[in-house]
């Protein structure tokens, strides 16, 4: 299986040729409801064993066998090349499939309004045996510590039916945004905080979550340490009760990665607590 991002002009049936499987299969796997019509950046699932790289300036067999892990030797024998000739620019080779590895998948599931639609409930009866975490989104910080829920309709009995987790998600929206003020509000006052932290227990005792997972954006940069601190009294009290722990973090290229994404986020800490307490 291979991922393709739709870029400017193209077509299914061009993408189909470029991966040597058809139409209709693209169809099915991405239940594409009107296939005259991409969207450009849309994701394509590309239904086929193994995948296909495209040959990029400075490319060797030896670089991409590196990048993909596999034998550049092998590279070599399945697309029948010499290793003593350049690569082209351009050039398709096959990929060969690589042994699977264990992996935990999770799915946010965001109901609107009042009830859980059909529609949703459908689609997490579909995705949940492929995960090990279903997660209601989200559960709203109050200034006065207390939550503000999703509706639920039979999403914890979905996840129970497929053996799935269901994780219980806190975040400091408020009023449809992350609120950097809200987050700051809590994370520095401790009366507040075991408000919330009885409140959390409470929530997932009686729905049956599993896991408390944190998600805490736009935070400012000063509220690092305060959050460290939260973090490490959470941890200690929901892993008393049985439950697991787990936060929210963008991904990022360098430790001191700058934006509101990062800056008040200790990802080194938030691994160290989340190891070593759950």
């Amino acid at each position: 299986m291979q991922i393709h991002v739709v870029n400017q002009g193209e077509s299914l049936f061009g993408i189909a040729q470029a991966y040597s499987t058809r139409v209709e299969d693209l169809v099915r796997a991405n239940e594409i409801p009107d296939p005259s019509r991409l969207v450009v950046g849309q994701a394509l699932v590309i239904p086929i064993v193994g995948m296909f790289y495209w040959v990029r300036p400075g490319d060797s067999l030896y670089s991409i066998g590196q990048r993909l892990g596999v034998s550049y030797l092998q590279l070599a024998q399945i697309n029948q090349l010499s290793l003593e000739t350049p690569l082209p620019v351009g050039l398709r080779l096959y990929i060969p499939p690589r042994p699977r590895v264990r992996a935990e998948t999770n799915a946010y599931v965001e109901p609107r309004g009042t009830e859980v639609s059909e529609a949703l409930l459908q689609d997490s009866r579909r995705a949940a045996p492929y995960l090990t975490y279903l997660a209601p989104f989200s559960y709203e910080l109050q200034r006065d510590g207390s939550l503000k829920g999703p509706p639920l309709g039979e999403l914890p009995s979905i996840a129970a039916a497929q053996g799935a987790t269901l994780m219980m998600v806190v975040t400091n929206l408020e009023g449809g945004q992350f609120s950097a003020e809200l987050g700051s509000i809590i994370l520095n006052d401790e009366e507040l905080q075991n408000r919330l932290l009885d409140e959390i227990l409470r929530i997932a005792r009686e729905v049956g979550y599993r896991d408390i997972h944190f998600d805490f954006e736009f935070l400012p940069p000063e509220d690092r340490g305060a959050y460290n601190r939260f973090l490490r009294k959470a941890a200690e009290r929901i892993r008393a009760e049985g439950y697991l722990i787990s936060t929210a973090l963008a991904p990022k290229t360098r430790a001191d990665q700058p934006g509101q994404w990062y800056e008040a986020h200790d990802y080194r800490a938030h691994g160290r607590l989340l190891i070593l307490l759950c």
